[in-house]
């Protein structure tokens, strides 16, 4: 991933209050890339670095979000529509905070437990990133 685009993610888990490293985890499990398209056995298409399947989109369409919205890091959109659908799965949703960030992917309960696992050693790696990368101050 490039700077700008763990920028991008640390933005958008800020403006929606997801935690930075749960949302570059995300990131490296879907293993999506800049102008991707990856054509599923359903006939639906992931797109874009954060995967967003076109089924999912199509629900969005009615808010003016399009496909080609997502399939590119430039200006920063799959992160923050995919820090959105983190924010509403860990408010709506069950179980602990990695199984909520899990949803991400499935609602399928053995879908989200392998996906949740392979978070938590993302999750692990990015957070000693950012820790090495970035001194956060207290508010006051």
């Amino acid at each position: 991933m490039t700077k700008a685009g763990i920028l991008c993610a640390i933005a958008a888990s800020i403006h929606h209050h997801v935690p930075a490293d749960g949302l570059l985890a995300v990131y490296q499990v879907e293993n999506g890339g800049n102008g991707q398209w990856t054509q599923n056995t359903n006939g639906t298409y992931d797109v874009g670095p954060m995967q967003f399947n076109t089924a999912y989109l199509a629900s969005l369409r009615q808010y003016g979000i399009r496909p080609e919205d997502v399939q590119s890091t430039e200006k920063c959109y799959p992160f923050e529509l995919a820090a959105w659908r983190i924010h509403n799965h860990i408010q709506t949703g069950r179980g602990d905070l990695w199984t909520r960030i899990a949803h991400y992917h499935s609602s399928s309960p053995a879908q989200v437990s392998q996906y949740r696992a392979r978070l938590i050693v993302y999750a692990r790696g990015w957070r000693k990133w950012l820790e090495k990368n970035f001194t956060v101050e207290a508010g006051g």
